[in-house]
């Protein structure tokens, strides 16, 4: 048995040391990129009988990259060998950076030359359909699952696997089953553990593509298990306190974030006939101004636009500049509240909802648009809709729907 050092004078892998666009951040590698590497060197240790530190393997991007083996464990009987990576997310790192990857080797006679993998503690399972993956089966995605195949099978052909053999690759991953729990998994029906994901196999730094992959892939769950209304979130906290208001299961909760329109554009792609805009005035103010990808739009929010609504909606010239000064989103609400010109509110939610049919153009009629605007201590502002029949919403009691489209 051995363990490789970590170490500042060792680094985790060529690859990180590269940068992105000129700023010096590292890239990181994926769950899929750790566990094709660990299965590599459980690969090479099996069939060669030696400890292995130090493995290269073939990236999607078109790059080989070396990892560090941070463990290498041959059982007691001989019959499989583990080896793991501690994966790294660059400068950039998520909830699975510092995990330790593990991928234990063993040969099989029930599938001669060809790689099966399996999922051990820490791996979800896959519960329900719209992932893409087999429901019952492990969460490894396709990507990853090539990429373990391929780089088994190079050790496998290096070192002299017997042609009657197949190669079973189990992966886990210690602490897996609470890491998950601070994602998105379970909505999902991924449970019980962590997904092995990467369609490129690195992670680079502040990249959105990922985040806009999760929100598709919530979208597409939802729709795949007949869900016909989402609720589009702009957070964690908008999203709890929708969950006040509509009487809908936990998976038609997609946390949007700044990918709002894209959402809305899945929406119809796959179906969706209803989609509920949550959130607060920051975020509201860029959507009623045509902002879909909301960071786009920098991080002011324009009270000067916010205050010219509010001066439609009969707000005194006084309390107008008052509001053009505010400091912030939350500092123009708080200005609004204290004046009692609350009528501004519905009217920015139907500006949201309107600017969302412009947005899908010849799509709108597929899909009724709501939006639910809060105050941060959650409080309903205002609503509105794109159907004359307003929003479902519900009373926390579970009240009947209101018929109002505020």
């Amino acid at each position: 048995m051995s363990e490789a050092p970590l170490n500042d004078e060792s680094p985790e892998s060529d690859y990180s040391r590269q940068t992105v666009r000129g700023k010096g951040l590292r890239t990181g590698y994926t769950t899929g990129s750790c566990s094709a590497a660990a299965s590599k060197a459980a690969t090479i240790a099996f069939l060669t009988g030696t400890d292995v530190d130090r493995v290269t393997i073939h990236l999607p991007v078109g790059k080989d990259v070396e990892f560090q083996v941070h463990r290498c464990d041959t059982a007691s009987d001989g019959q499989s060998v583990m080896c793991s990576v501690i994966k790294d997310g660059g400068d950039d790192p998520d909830v699975t950076h510092g995990a330790e990857i593990c991928c234990t080797v063993s040969l099989n006679l029930e599938t001669p030359g060809a790689v099966h993998i399996q999922g051990g503690p820490g791996v979800g399972t896959v519960t329900m359909p719209g992932t893409g993956i087999e429901v019952g089966g492990p969460a490894v995605t396709r990507v990853p699952r090539r990429m373990i195949t391929e780089s088994v099978l190079e050790a496998a052909a290096a070192h002299g696997l017997p042609a009657d053999r197949g190669v079973t690759v189990e992966i886990s991953i210690p602490g897996g089953e609470e890491i998950a729990k601070k994602t998105t998994n379970a909505r999902l029906g991924v449970l019980g553990g962590l997904s092995i994901l990467g369609s490129t196999g690195v992670v680079q730094p502040y990249s959105t593509a990922a985040w806009r992959a999760s929100v598709h892939l919530a979208i597409d769950v939802a729709a795949t298990n007949g869900l016909s209304h989402v609720v589009l979130s702009t957070g964690t906290q908008s999203e709890a306190f929708a969950k006040n208001h509509l009487d809908l299961p936990d998976m038609a909760y997609v946390e949007a974030g700044i990918f709002s329109g894209p959402s809305l554009k899945r929406c119809v792609m796959r179906r969706i006939t209803r989609a509920t805009h949550v959130g607060m005035i920051g975020k509201f103010s860029k959507m009623a101004m045509g902002y879909f990808v909301t960071h786009v739009a920098g991080n002011q929010v324009d009270t000067k636009f916010l205050a010219d609504l509010a001066g439609e909606c009969g707000a005194p010239t006084a309390v107008q500049e008052e509001m053009r000064l505010a400091a912030s989103g939350r500092h123009f609400q708080e200005i609004a509240q204290a004046h009692g010109q609350m009528s501004l509110f519905p009217v920015l939610c139907q500006r949201v909802c309107d600017e969302s049919h412009k947005l899908l153009g010849a799509d709108a009629g597929a899909l009724v648009v709501d939006a639910l605007c809060f105050d941060f201590d959650g409080t309903l502002l205002g609503h509105a809709s794109t159907s004359p029949e307003g929003v479902p919403l519900i009373s926390p009691s579970g009240a009947p729907p209101l018929g109002s489209s505020g």
